[in-house]
């Protein structure tokens, strides 16, 4: 992939209110580098996810939107200004209280469908559980696969949402007593074979742009300690995809469900050719997931209309040795990211990043779910 110019945006002030354990918090964010420090459990990883949200409509971690609401509390809010770097501004809003949908709001404008403002605010999240992408099953691995796409791909979005709709309707028609119509089956099929090329085509892309970038900063990160790469798995590869869905309909009708389509695509992920869930120490698959979301990073960067991502950093340096660390650190403290969110439980790792050249950054104390920046740089 080739460099191109990109724009950067950052958050210049988030108002929090209600969110998870957050009461209430009203920051002025620094254009660069923004450290939060606490002991675990006082409310780091949610003033992250409050950033996620205002990104992607949705919490990092929580699949209903009321269990972001603040115990006792009736609503939540958020609200961010945001500022590109020739001054233009958009002013991000969401609000929701109990029992009611939320609201999403573009510089006060609602939303029709919040997929309109998916990519908009380009971001990347790094955390402790990512190491699921290895641990986990194949849905996970999928996922990140949409999260990126959906971001720079509007059609992305649109495509998986008809494939999803049509896999739910033969699934129902799989599991009922009565024998599926087979004409209505037949119809189904072809829009899970025609909406599942244009799934599986873009997720060949974005996998074989994405190898080289991750294989880039994982060689920085290890410093060439180990060879790592990824192999796109995909029932399309077999061939037409409705003659493949087609091929064992009495089997999925057996089982009630769909064997075969996109809905089962997963990514291999190696290590010295390899599988890095059966080889990789606790530090090398750590690496692996960390030099893969800096990829995406790298790939967001120069495809989602030219905008540098922001970078959420949860809790990054645990189980890594201090070589590794100091390659990390030194890969996000360069001028090729943007606004960037660190979290820790102490100061030793931040320190590192800010002794460099870095002038503009702000330390936040979090305890109790109350944020205050921290006058005291040096302390």
């Amino acid at each position: 992939m080739t460099t191109v110019w990109r724009k950067t945006m950052f958050i210049d002030k988030i108002n929090i209110v209600n969110y998870k354990n957050i009461k209430d918090a009203n920051l002025c964010l620094s254009p660069k580098i923004n450290c939060l420090i606490g002991h675990n459990g006082e409310g780091k990883t949610n003033f992250l996810d409050a950033v996620y949200y205002l990104s992607f409509c949705r919490s990092a971690y929580s699949t209903l939107d009321s269990h972001v609401i603040r115990h006792g509390e009736e609503f939540f809010m958020l609200e961010g200004n945001y500022i590109s770097e020739n001054g233009e501004q958009e002013n991000v809003f969401c609000g929701m209280k109990r029992g009611t949908k939320k609201h999403f709001k573009r510089n006060k404008k609602e939303y029709k469908k919040l997929s309109q403002h998916i990519g908009l605010i380009p971001l990347i999240f790094v955390s402790p559980s990512d190491t699921i992408l290895i641990e986990g099953g194949s849905e996970e691995r999928r996922r990140l696969m949409d999260v990126v796409i959906s971001q720079y791909d509007s059609t992305y979005i649109e495509a998986l949402s008809n494939y999803n709709k049509a896999l739910l309707q033969r699934n129902a028609m799989l599991k009922a007593e009565e024998e599926p119509d087979t004409e209505l089956i037949g119809i189904l099929e072809e829009q899970m074979a025609e909406y599942g090329e244009m799934v599986f085509s873009k997720r060949e892309v974005f996998i074989k742009e994405l190898i080289p970038l991750f294989q880039k900063f994982y060689r920085t990160i290890s410093q060439e300690k180990e060879s790592v790469s990824l192999n796109y798995i995909s029932h399309c590869h077999r061939g037409p995809l409705l003659d493949v869905i087609r091929k064992d309909r009495l089997k999925d009708r057996a089982v009630g469900y769909s064997l075969h389509g996109i809905h089962r695509d997963d990514l291999e992920m190696l290590i010295d050719e390899y599988p890095v869930k059966r080889e990789g120490s606790q530090g090398q698959n750590k690496t692996f997931v960390i030099a893969l979301k800096l990829a995406q990073f790298d790939f967001l960067k120069q495809t989602c209309s030219k905008t540098s991502p922001i970078l959420l950093l949860d809790d990054v340096f645990d189980k890594l040795d201090a070589t590794r660390v100091e390659q990390i650190v030194r890969i996000v403290a360069s001028d090729d990211f943007g606004q960037i969110f660190i979290t820790d439980t102490n100061r030793t790792h931040l320190d590192r990043i800010l002794q460099g050249n870095v002038s503009d950054y702000k330390i936040f104390s979090v305890c109790g779910g109350n944020i205050e920046e921290r006058e005291d740089k040096d302390a």
